[in-house]
């Protein structure tokens, strides 16, 4: 497991795992390909299809949440537990880590165009394209 990264831990997820029948386990390992799929879209930079698988992973944070209220989990279940969680927050770490490199460059390509409308404001449009008050100091016939 050492040296991959959050991109090149997605295959290996689904070769792992004890074949749990337990509903709340179910629930974790759904999550965890959820949250697989959601850093393979991060990996893509695919953000829309992201956020789709999102929204359908909060529902089922949701419903593992009603599912598991007031349940006990054996030692073996708990350690199953633990050990999909451990998996879900990596890979919520790396997605999280795209997205904020993927808002960084959001926030340079506004504050390049913020500048670009500040110089067209300032030089009345395409700037750089005209000679200022050129048109009007110089008619035809003025040779």
């Amino acid at each position: 497991m050492a040296g991959l990264t959050g991109c090149d831990m997605t295959e290996r997820r689904f070769e792992e795992g004890d074949g749990a029948h337990d509903d709340i386990i179910s629930g974790y390992e759904a999550l965890l390909e959820r949250s697989s799929r959601m850093l393979a879209f991060a990996c893509e930079e695919d953000w829309s299809r992201l956020l789709e698988e999102e929204a359908d992973y909060v529902i089922e944070v949701e419903r593992l949440s009603r599912i598991e209220a007031g349940k006990t989990l054996d030692v073996v279940q708990r350690e199953r537990k633990a050990s999909l969680l451990e998996r879900i927050l990596e890979d919520d770490l790396e997605i999280r880590r795209r997205l904020n490199k993927r808002r960084d460059e959001l926030g340079a390509l506004l504050d390049a165009n913020r500048r670009k409308r500040s110089v067209d404001s300032a030089y009345g449009g395409a700037a750089g394209s005209q000679v200022l008050g050129g048109p009007s100091r110089f008619k035809k016939g003025d040779a």
